[in-house]
């Protein structure tokens, strides 16, 4: 059997490079699930390799995707056939960015009736990286106060609604006021907008000029750099993206403050848990959300496959209707 696949040869402009082909659908091996998909959304994880970050792990050609759902076609032998035609996340395995994706039975994540294809598509990068990042590393509880920049993001409109689930406080910090109203009602303590008011004065004005207990930056560069100094002494500065492209000045953080430096990769939280871990991890998440306690976009418009390129663009443009961008069979 011969099925679309999305893949790359080289690194660069996802415009550039992004191929759809033909690939041949072999059968699961042992302890494996073939999945047919059906809705992938979009992240900027997903376009970091293309573009040539972490080049150094890679092997090319290859298809990217970290993330979807889709229903089970066919067990390998040491699984369950009663798995055939259930909904699952094939996570960990092969890229996602194709018709058919396997991956091991362990990895996989059952997705239960009480979501639709739109929320368990979106279960793994954004929900486990910030729930991990809350509980594990930062181990927030009630009273700390935490400050994030792309508060806008998905990622940061579920930092958001976590600071209700766990107490903590939330300071969102943005570019504009389009997701302001939003941010407020989903649980953040404030939200401030860097191109009206000053970001250190705004912080310290609201924490009596203590500073927060920890930030978390997923931009870098110079507004990362920034963050770093709202934090109080000897909190935790985390990064866990580089939306910008540039990395912190770690020069000037070491030199001018007293920030713990902590780093956090999804991908080498993956390789140290166990599969109990990982497994109750997803189901913590499932029962927030069906406990309405936690929400995902769902709102945008899904592209078929062989539109990634238009899917991209879109995911890409500045003029980005509200919403997230999903890749759709």
């Amino acid at each position: 059997m011969k099925a679309n696949c999305v893949k790359f040869y080289e690194t660069g402009s996802p415009q550039n490079v992004l191929k759809v082909e033909s690939k041949n659908i072999d059968p699961p091996f042992n302890g494996e699930i073939l999945v047919r998909m059906k809705l992938r959304p979009i992240n900027p994880s997903d376009l970091i390799p293309i573009k040539g970050a972490y080049s150094h792990r890679i092997a090319l050609p290859t298809i990217p995707g970290y993330e979807g759902v889709g229903v089970v076609e066919d067990v390998g032998d040491g699984v369950s056939k009663e798995l055939i035609g259930k909904r699952v996340l094939p996570l960990r395995g092969e890229g996602t960015w194709q018709a058919y994706v396997k991956t091991s039975v362990e990895f996989a994540v059952s997705a239960p009736d009480s979501i639709d294809d739109y929320v368990a598509s979106q279960l793994y990068i954004n929900p486990v990286t910030a729930w991990i990042v809350c509980t594990d590393v930062l181990k927030l509880k009630p009273g700390d106060i935490l400050i994030i920049n792309a508060g806008g993001s998905s990622i940061g409109q579920i930092f958001a609604q976590l600071s209700k689930v766990i107490g903590f406080r939330m300071i969102a910090v943005t570019r504009n006021n389009k997701y302001t109203n939003e941010l407020m009602e989903l649980g953040a303590y404030s939200v401030i907008n860097t191109t009206e008011r000053s970001l250190n004065k705004s912080v310290m004005e609201l924490t009596n000029g203590l500073g927060v207990t920890s930030a978390i930056d997923s931009v870098g560069g110079m507004e990362g750099t920034e963050l770093a100094f709202c934090v109080q002494q000897h909190g935790i500065f985390l990064t866990i993206g580089l939306l910008s492209g540039n990395p912190v000045d770690w020069k000037i953080i070491s030199q001018k403050s007293t920030v713990k430096v902590k780093l956090f990769h999804l991908r080498l939280w993956n390789q140290q848990v166990s599969i109990h871990t990982w497994q109750q991890t997803f189901q913590k998440l499932i029962t927030l959300i069906t406990e309405e306690k936690l929400a995902l976009n769902t709102s945008g418009v899904p592209y078929d496959l062989l539109d990634v390129k238009e899917a991209v663009s879109m995911f890409e443009s500045s003029k980005r209707v509200k919403g997230k961008v999903f890749l759709a069979d």
